[in-house]
Formats: C-alpha cells, sequence, structure tokens
C-alpha cells in the first residue's frame, strides 16, 4: 500500500514564492507569488522597515525568467490614495525576484530586488497561527488599541478602542507556508463599514503578515504581527479612498484554543 505525497511548490518553473528585499525608494519589501501568479507586496515606510506604507495586489504570468502583470493596485496608507499599477520582473527560481512596478497616476516608477525566502515552503498549521495579538490601530479620525484573536480552529475575532468589531476565518493554503483569510468587518464604528475582504497571511518566525482585499478590489488590509513579548508593535490603519487597513499586531497572548 502507498501513501498520497503532497505536491511541492511550483517555484522551479515560476516567480511563485516569498521574496524580501528593498526598493529604490528606501522601502522593504516583502511578496508573496501565488502558485497561480496571484501576488501580494507588502512595502515600508521610507527607511523604516517596522511601519507598512501600503500594499500593492495584483496577479502576473511567469514564463521562463520573466514575469509580468498589467492589473496591479497600489493601496497606500501614508500618501492615502489606491492607483493601478503595473510590474515588469525577472526572476531566478529559487533565488531572485527583481524589477519595477509603475504607478499609473503619477507614471512613475520604482525598482526593487529580492532574494527568494526558503520558509515558503514549510507546512502551515492553524496551530502555529492559533494566538492572540494586540497593537495600536491609527485611522484618518486618530489612534486605536486593537486586539486580534486566532483560535485553532482558523476562527478570527477583533476589536479596536474605538468599538469597531470584525472576525472572519483562516484556513490553510496548499502544502506551503501562507494562509487563506477573509474578514468582516461589523460597520459602526469601523473605517472600513461592512466590508468583507479576502487575502493571504503567512509565518515568519515569530512574525504573522497578512494582507486581503474585497472583490472589488476597492477596500483592503493588512497586517504585519509579531509573536515577541512583551513590547507593544506598532500599527498603521487608515481610510483611504474607498478604505484601506493596514494593521500590525503584536502576539500578547499563546495559543487560544477556546
Amino acid at each position: 500500500m502507498s501513501a498520497a505525497v503532497a505536491p511541492s511548490p511550483s517555484t522551479t518553473s515560476s516567480a511563485e514564492g516569498l521574496w524580501q528585499g528593498t526598493t529604490s525608494a528606501s522601502r522593504t519589501l516583502r511578496a508573496v507569488v501565488l502558485e497561480d501568479g496571484t501576488y501580494w507586496a507588502l512595502y515600508s515606510g521610507v527607511n523604516n522597515p517596522n511601519v507598512i506604507a501600503g500594499v500593492v495586489q495584483g496577479s502576473g504570468i511567469s514564463s521562463p525568467g520573466s514575469f509580468s502583470s498589467a492589473n496591479g493596485r497600489d493601496f497606500s496608507i501614508e500618501a492615502a490614495y489606491i492607483a493601478d499599477a503595473t510590474l515588469s520582473a525577472s526572476y531566478s527560481a529559487k533565488q531572485s525576484f527583481n524589477g519595477s512596478l509603475t504607478d499609473q497616476a503619477s507614471g512613475g516608477a520604482v525598482s526593487f530586488t529580492s532574494t527568494y525566502r526558503s520558509i515558503y515552503e514549510q507546512s502551515a498549521s492553524l496551530s502555529a497561527l492559533a494566538g492572540t495579538y494586540s497593537g495600536t490601530a491609527a485611522t484618518g479620525s486618530g489612534t486605536n488599541r486593537t486586539t486580534i484573536a486566532i483560535d485553532s480552529s482558523g476562527f478570527v475575532s477583533g476589536t479596536s478602542n474605538d468599538g469597531c468589531r470584525f472576525n472572519g476565518s483562516a484556513s490553510v493554503h496548499r502544502t506551503v507556508n501562507v494562509y487563506d483569510v477573509t474578514i468582516v468587518f461589523q460597520g459602526g464604528t469601523c473605517a472600513n463599514g461592512t466590508s468583507t475582504t479576502n487575502g493571504i497571511a503567512y509565518l515568519e518566525g515569530s512574525n504573522l503578515y497578512s494582507a486581503a482585499l474585497n472583490t472589488a478590489r476597492s477596500t483592503s488590509d493588512a497586517r504585519p504581527m509579531s509573536t515577541t513579548m512583551p513590547s507593544a508593535s506598532r500599527v498603521a490603519r487608515r481610510k483611504v479612498a474607498s478604505t484601506t487597513y493596514v494593521a500590525p499586531c503584536r502576539r500578547c497572548a499563546g495559543p487560544n484554543t477556546s
């Protein structure tokens, strides 16, 4: 009797993987390219890798050594806008992913270089994801403390001290270190209203990074979270056009199995 073996990531023939590097604008870049060409790229503030300034999302096509996307969207937190974007890159499988991103609103291009992170090939598990996280959220109306809990079944719940509440779910994505996530905002004081966003998350050591969009790609949310204790983490959250949400949080308790 033979056991079925899960397929390994198809990174040898595509740009699939987790990439980390820098841009020509002195920003840190963390990008996930999935098996179907969908990509999520979180970029930091200038010379400030601990503050998320925005996220670029789209889908592209890999051909031997090159990757291109014509439907990117740049959700800029610090500049408070959403803009169409194109991405053009060259890659060496499991080694490098280098290219440029062009903002279609301004026509300006930013180049980037990045290297492959082998942690992409680690298996994901909901038990590793489970925990309670807290941080400071900033919106167009001010800053708010936010707490997020993820249990061992993947249920997500959260609240900010301005009264905004949200919940959702997380599940393992294929055989790699990526989770599929859904967040539903509960209206009231939430800057995102009653939006539902869908996206991805991944674990990097003690840190969790995630990003999600609504179906129309007019609302996004993204969160870097750290499991380091006990110091506080910075969070940025801001309404951008239809609303963009970025919230880095830090784990403040162990796995939540309730």
